[in-house]
């Protein structure tokens, strides 16, 4: 049975291991997870690592290359870890990584990526882990990360589009969030979690029935607050941040046959 670099990571998540211990006990294992768990603990001496310490703590980094572009989420267990210059020069590492894969969306790590994360296991001492990674493509990409590297967004646009709004708008999707404006579901209503909808049609439903207003009344009441709760969790809906003031969508800046095709928005 071939091992994945994904079947070693998960392995590595669950025990604690390092992934090269977890790659030799699944392949012995003939990719029996269990089994593989086994091998561990009997190779360990039944010191598996079981600490408490989760990897809850962690930075984000980009890379970009050929109309590509790439955004992960490295985890590790402390704070101060995560600020280490070694730690933020290997995540960049394993984005440059992570870009060069042929796969879009959602991204496993390869066996690359693996090694750089083990090689920051190794130096660090720490449950380090692979959190998330996505890879988009696109005629105009782009991506801002927060100083603190805790929050970033990747973007990509079809059609003419000025730079500064196009790194404006990943500065947006990167401050998106409580208490400043809800982050966005989708770019636009066709991309909303049907389930989502359901849930906030739902509850506006049921706080206007509980006035005591007629049904027919109440489901007015409830389209009203629904249009508004569409515009604020898309991205075409949603205020600019950047000009607040002007109070006008996202949607009004967007020159005419320009279209955002994708954003990804990751935090730790």
């Amino acid at each position: 049975m071939a091992i994945t670099a994904k079947d070693v990571n998960a392995l590595r998540q669950k025990t604690g291991m390092g992934m090269m211990e977890c790659k030799k006990a699944l392949t012995d294992a003939d990719g029996d997870v269990e089994k593989a768990i086994e091998l561990l603990r009997e190779r360990a001496g039944g010191k598996m690592d079981t600490r408490e310490a989760e990897a809850g703590e962690g930075a984000i980094a980009v890379a970009e290359a050929d109309g590509a572009i790439a955004i992960v989420k490295v985890m590790t267990e402390t704070d101060f870890s995560a600020r280490n210059e070694d730690f933020l020069a290997k995540i960049q590492q394993v984005a440059e990584e992570a870009v060069k894969l042929d796969a879009t969306g959602k991204i496993e790590p390869n066996e690359a990526m693996a090694a750089l994360i083990e090689d920051l296991r190794l130096t660090i001492k720490e449950n380090i882990a692979f959190g998330e990674g996505v890879r988009l493509t696109g005629s105009n990409v782009a991506s801002y990360v927060h100083t603190n590297r805790k929050t970033g967004a990747i973007i990509t646009v079809d059609g003419d589009i000025d730079n500064d709004l196009l790194r404006g708008l990943c500065m947006h999707v990167t401050a998106a969030a409580p208490p400043m404006c809800p982050t966005p579901l989708a770019i636009d209503e066709s991309g909303l979690p049907a389930e989502a909808k359901d849930e906030a049609k739902k509850a506006f439903v049921e706080e206007a029935a509980a006035t005591g207003k007629p049904a027919e009344i109440a489901e007015k009441i409830a389209g009203g607050k629904m249009n508004k709760w569409v515009s604020d969790h898309t991205l075409l809906g949603q205020i600019y941040i950047k000009e607040m003031d002007a109070k006008k969508p996202i949607k009004d800046y967007i020159p005419a046959g320009t279209t955002i095709t994708n954003f990804t928005r990751f935090a730790v």
